[in-house]
């Protein structure tokens, strides 16, 4: 797939991008819902209503084949590493109050 690229080319130009298959994690809900403070019923709630965001990110080099998901809502964040099949890693869990910026 190719897109159009205007920055400070001849806009006739294009750079290529590989976009990755979509693929789907499955995350153990309690353990975000605990990280958020909310009992399982009451994220679901939320998720569903788009009040609980995610944002999923995938690794490259040393972390090939990792995911780490990051969960927010209010001023919480959970932060989980899990592999292709959505174990947790060692050392890959945080929780807590975001940093103020």
């Amino acid at each position: 797939m190719s897109v159009p690229c205007a920055v400070g080319v001849d806009v006739k130009s294009t750079i290529p991008i590989t976009l990755a298959p979509r693929f789907e994690l499955e995350i153990d809900g309690a353990l975000v819902a605990s990280g958020l403070a909310l009992d399982v019923a009451e994220f679901r709630k939320r998720m569903d209503e788009g009040r609980v965001t995610v944002l999923c990110e995938r690794g490259t080099g040393d972390d090939l084949g990792l995911y780490r998901a990051s969960f927010y809502h209010g001023t919480r964040r959970v932060r989980i590493v899990v592999d292709r099949d959505g174990t947790p890693v060692h050392d890959g869990y945080s929780a807590g109050e975001m940093p103020r910026r």
